[in-house]
């Protein structure tokens, strides 16, 4: 039998498609209690009151699919809908950043790949090109404000690796940042992806950025010259590594007992032009 060939089918359809349960259900509707809400989700015939409640609080739902399953859930014409990938600035501090929101209000995560990025650098705040971008819903990720960003180059390697995709954190208050995070860096010219080793406190100075590649070595950009910060907060990778090298994590891990920071020490050894391991 299909799910939506009777009405309680249907309510739960539409229970999964606002992502809502028989307690969050409760409490739009204003009942107060959960009981004939359960009462439904196991057989009950609602009653007309309560679909009129429905259809009032979700007024893009069709009457003629909830009450007899002829159509589509969603009306065709409903204007109190949002469309999936509709536009929304919102306010982060001092700073203005344009949002792509689905069809229920909730921020989308945008997607920049490689080819995007040279566009990103002068758009970032576009709307047009944002809504050209694809926007997702990414698991654990689904409270808040987050970019997505593919990783071009080998400059983070081994820790982040070529066409790795990295989901960030809007950040607004630059003297607040978390000294040696990784972070997603936009200018005018470039989307970078670096370690910040100090907050930015003077905008008049420049900002050292970082690679963990040690191959590559550090410079500085002027803090001037930095339209948007992001925050690494997890990345998605088609790259499984091999076994780890159990001397060199052996030896990490007596630097460490010596009271020694790793990132330091690796600093210095890149500093220094000798490969870390």
């Amino acid at each position: 039998m299909d799910s939506d060939s009777n009405i309680t089918g249907r309510i739960k359809l539409l229970l999964q498609h606002y992502d809502l349960n028989a307690n969050s259900v409760t409490n739009k509707l204003g009942y107060s209690t959960t009981s004939k809400m359960y009462k439904i989700l196991q057989g009950a015939e609602p009653s007309y009151p309560t679909l009129v409640d429905f259809l009032k609080e979700f007024p893009e739902v069709s009457p003629d699919w909830l009450m007899l399953g002829n159509g589509h859930m969603l009306r065709t014409t409903a204007t109190d809908a949002k469309p999936s990938g509709a536009l929304r600035q919102v306010v982060d501090g001092d700073r203005v950043i344009v949002v792509t929101v689905d069809d229920k209000g909730k921020e989308n995560t945008v997607l920049i790949p490689i080819p995007a990025q040279a566009g990103y650098s002068v758009a970032h705040n576009e709307a047009v090109f944002l809504q050209d971008m694809k926007p997702y819903r990414i698991p654990g990720f689904e409270h808040g404000t987050y970019r997505a960003f593919e990783v071009s180059g080998d400059s983070m390697e081994p820790t982040i690796n070529h066409r790795d995709i990295v989901v960030a954190s809007f950040v607004d208050k630059w003297s607040l940042l978390k000294p040696d995070e990784i972070y997603v860096v936009v200018t005018s010219e470039n989307v970078l992806l670096k370690r910040i080793p100090h907050r930015i406190v003077d905008m008049n100075k420049p900002v050292q950025l970082l690679s963990d590649n040690p191959h590559r070595r550090p410079y500085s950009v002027d803090a001037v010259d930095i339209t948007e910060l992001w925050m690494v907060r997890g990345y998605v990778s088609t790259y499984i590594p091999t076994r780890p090298d159990i001397t060199s994590e052996r030896l990490w891990e007596v630097i460490e007992l010596l009271g020694h920071d790793r990132m330091e020490v690796r600093r210095y050894l890149e500093e220094h032009n000798t490969d870390a391991g």
